[in-house]
């Protein structure tokens, strides 16, 4: 059974960062493409970075040059370091990690970007 579960949200004033983690079992961050989505307040849920199985990594717009998505492979876990965080990126962060075409969803963190 493959399970997620994602870390390190909290309270951060803008301009600040944050890192997030997220924590595989049942599968491999190595072997598996690996996802970072967000949903804030009244708005749908959007992509926002992803790293692939060969490690070639890929932002939304709005990131690229601020975030940062990797993988310790020894650890099973990807992490999304945020910096220079706006108050509009406040929202729940789900990590969702695709094995065998099956996508595997954490019940999400929350970031919380004061002004």
């Amino acid at each position: 059974q493959v399970q997620v579960v994602e870390s390190g949200g909290g309270l951060v004033q803008a301009g600040g960062s944050l890192r997030l983690s997220c924590s595989i079992s049942g599968s491999t961050v190595s072997n598996n493409t690996v996802d970072w989505y967000r949903q804030s307040p009244g708005k749908q849920r959007e992509w926002v970075a992803v790293i692939s199985s060969g490690g070639s990594t890929k932002y939304r717009d709005s990131v690229e040059g601020r975030f940062t998505i990797s993988r310790d492979n020894a650890k099973n876990t990807v992490n999304l370091d945020m910096g220079s965080l706006k108050s509009e990126e406040t929202g729940i962060y789900y990590c969702s990690i695709l094995v065998r075409g099956r996508s595997y969803w954490g019940q999400g963190t929350q970031v919380t970007v004061s002004s």
